[in-house]
């Protein structure tokens, strides 16, 4: 079964996309095509969706879901009209808001996802700027600003991670790669022991790891699964050895793996 599914929005579609998208994985037996329109923010831009909205419609023989954030009550009465079922976010979850708190929203645009709230956007930026300078163990002499250091394996999932929590959160994590070098030594690298309270381990299966190496390095030693088994099993013990909690990151997604670290580690995120 397909269905048609559009998030709509008249600032940036990241709230209609976010709940939607969350909404919708529930639904495992239907397929979606899905359709960001972000800054609809004219009566000619919501015409031209309407026209967009019937067009699915009568490809797929089924009303379109849409899901919309968007303010101006003019604009959302043309797409009102059009020939899919809407999902009024704001509406759904600020009217009864408004009743519980007796006060009236402002029913602004963009206000999630604004540069307004210059110190919150400064973290984030600047937690982006810590884990690209600290990222895969280039720099060491920064750790103690870190909130978190990231190790593992090659390859293991460390920058995508590390990347989304700073985006996301407004963590400053850094990250290091184990190297064969260090599983022959057979204990933490000595720029890592200062700062062993902030370490977080990242494992993976080691067929998994293999596939993704050879993307990178084909048929390289590098890339073989006896290597990738060694390593990843010499590095599962210096974890449980040195008792540094770790996740295996091969079935999570970005997103499962960041917040299973934070709670592990009891880092409470900086952007509020």
């Amino acid at each position: 079964m397909k269905r048609t599914a559009f998030f709509i929005s008249d600032g940036t579609g990241i709230t209609a996309e976010a709940l939607g998208q969350s909404l919708l994985a529930q639904f495992e037996n239907i397929r979606f095509d899905k359709l960001t329109r972000p800054y609809i923010d004219t009566t000619e831009k919501a015409h031209a969706i309407v026209a967009q909205i019937n067009r699915a419609a009568e490809q797929d023989g089924c009303r379109p879901i849409i899901f919309d954030t968007v303010v101006n009550k003019e604009i959302r009465q043309v797409i009102t009209e059009s020939n899919g079922y809407m999902v009024d976010i704001f509406a759904t979850f600020l009217s009864p808001l408004e009743a519980e708190l007796g006060a009236d929203s402002s029913y602004s645009v963009g206000k999630s996802h604004s540069i307004d709230n210059n110190q919150g956007y400064k973290e984030r930026i600047d937690a982006v700027h810590f884990a690209m300078d600290n990222d895969d163990g280039a720099r060491t002499h920064f750790y103690n600003k870190a909130d978190l250091i990231l190790v593992g394996v090659s390859r293991c999932g460390k920058t995508p991670t590390c990347l989304y929590m700073a985006l996301q959160y407004g963590i400053r994590a850094a990250n290091y790669p184990l190297t064969e070098e260090d599983m022959e030594r057979l204990q933490l690298p000595t720029s890592l022991k200062p700062h062993k309270h902030k370490l977080f381990g990242l494992t993976i299966d080691p067929d998994r790891l293999s596939a993704i190496r050879n993307e990178r390095k084909p048929n390289s030693r590098y890339a073989s699964f006896d290597q990738c088994d060694f390593e990843v099993r010499e590095v599962e013990a210096m974890f449980r050895r040195e008792g540094i909690p770790f996740i295996n990151s091969t079935h999570f997604s970005v997103e499962e793996i960041a917040a299973k670290i934070l709670v592990e580690m009891g880092i409470e995120r900086r952007l509020k």
